[in-house]
């Protein structure tokens, strides 16, 4: 796994910790393919858009933003790869990762 340090200069405050971002091989190489940056999932999924994820899990995360619970986010990729970020519950670490590797 790569670790990244990541510098938000939006001005909004992100909902919620993320802890250390890390990304397994299989989503970094992906990423890669497609030349995409980590951080664009990584702002989303801070501020709350989950991507595609079921009513059912957006009710879950946004409970889980008080309740401190598993955050999951799940994002559509140019070729129509997924790509999930989770922030683990106790916001320690957040992972990008393809569904495969869960």
């Amino acid at each position: 796994m790569d670790t990244f340090n990541v510098v938000i200069t939006k001005t909004d405050q992100p909902l919620f910790s993320l802890g250390t971002v890390v990304t397994t091989t299989g989503a970094d190489a992906l990423l890669r393919q497609h030349n995409l940056h980590p951080i664009r999932f990584i702002a989303r999924h801070m501020s709350g858009d989950w991507g595609d994820v079921s009513g059912t899990d957006a009710t879950a995360n946004r409970e889980a933003l008080t309740a401190n619970g598993r955050l999951l986010s799940a994002y559509a990729l140019p070729g129509g790869e997924r790509i999930w970020v989770i922030t683990e519950c106790d916001r320690s670490v957040t992972t990008l990762l393809l569904p495969d590797e869960s």
